[in-house]
């Protein structure tokens, strides 16, 4: 998962979002900032009772927090989705001691963009791919 700083520049570069099940996000700046969650269309809940562990399935859960904007969120893309914006930019995926390297096209030479897990990387090298000058059309 790449941390709330990268998804931060992510937002900030342009990147947009439609929330669908299984993205994840954090809230930022309300005391939340340690909390990752997850769009899903059912709440599963675990409760511990007498008779044994229970897999609850709510519809809703009661919490203070009933809706926030979509705006006063922060994407965490996977790995998939980081790629799948790179599109056919996306060179290559590589393990090396340390972390990762994603290797993308830039014209007719090939930028590596590293950090410790393979998000990252994608997301290091998407934020590259955003920052480069757009030709005129």
């Amino acid at each position: 998962m790449i941390s709330l700083d990268l998804a931060r520049q992510l937002k900030n570069a342009g990147v947009t979002w439609s929330p669908a099940p299984g993205d994840t996000f954090m809230i930022p700046h309300r005391d939340l900032d340690d909390q990752v969650f997850a769009v899903s269309d059912m709440v599963v809940e675990v409760l511990d009772l007498p008779t044994g562990r229970v897999l609850a399935f709510n519809g809703t859960t009661e919490w203070a927090l009933d809706s926030i904007m979509q705006r006063d969120v922060v994407w965490l893309p996977r790995e998939d989705q980081l790629r799948s914006m790179l599109g056919g930019g996306f060179v290559s995926l590589q393990a090396v001691p340390g972390g990762f390297v994603v290797e993308v096209a830039s014209g007719s030479r090939t930028e590596r963009h590293v950090d410790v897990d393979a998000e990252g990387a994608y997301a290091r090298a998407l934020l590259s791919v955003l920052a480069r000058p757009q030709p005129l059309t």
